[in-house]
């Protein structure tokens, strides 16, 4: 399970998968047949800024060994 604060810190969201979609990160919430609902995670201020903080997400999966883990999407 990962647990994500959201970037402004008004949300705290269960993602099933996370995502980068040019400047932005999002998380995949829910999924429907032909849709997934989404919801915006974070902005940065480079498309190479936002992968990072995916790596950063990654690596805290793998430390937590697949057990419940969160995050705080950084402001920057």
């Amino acid at each position: 399970m990962l647990w994500i604060a959201t970037q402004d810190k008004q949300s705290l969201i269960n993602a099933r998968e996370v995502t980068v979609n040019g400047k932005k990160i999002k998380g995949v919430i829910g999924t429907k047949i032909r849709y997934d609902w989404t919801k915006d995670l974070g902005k940065y201020e480079s498309n190479a800024r936002a992968l990072e903080i995916l790596n950063e997400i990654f690596i805290k999966i793998e430390e937590n060994n697949g057990a419940s883990v969160t995050f705080a999407m950084p402001e920057k």
